[in-house]
């Protein structure tokens, strides 16, 4: 019987545990197991690391970038359950558990994941932020709520700006500061209140993209894909005469998906098949459960497919792609 309570409190402790390191949702809270049983396998296991591959050991690669279209009922598991805000500001999650988007914003806001701005932030001139060359972090032992310099330059990546107000500080407040005098001019230029910040929620990433290579290991006579980075995506809005309009899509941010496996590790995706099966985050990815279309593959002229394709073709020359690397699997093992 002591060794049972033992057991038991062990297992209890270690469930607790694993709330604290990864701060996701868990079905114990306290002395009450929401379930049958503790849902400890995913929480608190280890990553598998990826293989060693030497450079030598590669005779083929090809890197290819891939989109993840949220519209398609395959990609739900890592698109649902939205978070979102309320009116008052108050930020609503699910408590069983979160989206691919909730658990990257946690986590960049606790700075335990490194942002990667997809465009060079003083220039804005270069958008190459796939390749990993403009860190945003907060700064070692600090987070979002506490490094003001990481908090004024990640918001742009994770949420937006609200319209200017029409309605001068003056008016509003009443203030001292409400108007700028200019003594050259003998002019006085009224002073509007600061632009509402808006958050962007779950439900406004419509993709994900997602950057990887393939390659054939002689070494383990194997053809094998490891994910380098990967977006979230959303719609460009702007708002013209008082109506917001979608004026194409935007990349707010990359990540480098090995570091993300730390993390992806330890969270739930959802089956629909099985609640007994879940999966993690990092296991959905490394067997490949979701569907994706090429939009770009490596080329002499840097350019996207849909560059010199559109529509149909687009879709066509993505797949004849895909077919490519498998027929080079194929003609390996062919004699």
């Amino acid at each position: 019987m002591k060794r049972l309570l033992l057991i038991g409190s062990l297992v209890f402790g270690f469930g607790a545990s694993a709330q604290e390191i990864n701060g996701g949702p868990v079905n114990v809270q306290g002395d009450v197991i929401d379930g049958v049983y503790i849902k400890e396998h995913i929480p608190t296991k280890r990553m598998i690391p990826y293989e060693f591959v030497r450079e030598a050991d590669v005779v083929w690669s090809k890197r290819v970038w891939r989109v993840i279209d949220m519209r398609e009922k395959i990609n739900l598991p890592i698109y649902l359950p939205f978070d979102y805000h309320t009116p008052s500001g108050q930020y609503v999650r699910n408590t069983s558990r979160w989206s691919l988007w909730t658990i990257l914003r946690h986590h960049i806001l606790l700075g335990d994941i490194k942002m990667y701005s997809p465009y060079n932030p003083y220039q804005f001139d270069m958008f190459d932020g796939d390749q990993f060359k403009y860190p945003i972090m907060a700064e070692p032992g600090l987070n979002y709520a506490t490094d003001s310099v990481f908090r004024e330059k990640a918001f742009y990546y994770l949420g937006r700006l609200g319209p200017d107000s029409d309605t001068p500080l003056s008016n509003s407040e009443g203030t001292d500061d409400s108007v700028i005098y200019d003594p050259i001019t003998g002019t006085s230029t009224p002073v509007y209140p600061p632009r509402d910040t808006i958050w962007t929620d779950s439900k406004e990433v419509v993709q994900y993209k997602i950057k990887e290579d393939w390659f054939f290991d002689k070494e383990r006579s194997v053809l094998d894909v490891r994910i380098l980075g990967i977006a979230p995506v959303v719609y460009k809005i702007e708002e013209v005469n008082g109506v917001k309009e979608i004026k194409g899509l935007e990349e707010k941010y990359w990540l480098y998906f090995p570091h993300c496996r730390y993390i992806l590790n330890n969270y739930f995706v959802y089956n629909d098949q099985n609640d007994a099966q879940w999966m993690s985050f990092d296991d959905f990815f490394w067997k490949r459960r979701f569907s994706s279309t090429i939009y770009k593959e490596s080329n002499v002229y840097e350019r996207e497919i849909d560059a010199y394709r559109t529509g149909v073709d687009a879709l066509l020359e993505s797949e004849k792609i895909t077919e490519e690397i498998r027929n080079f699997e194929h003609d390996v093992w062919h004699f």
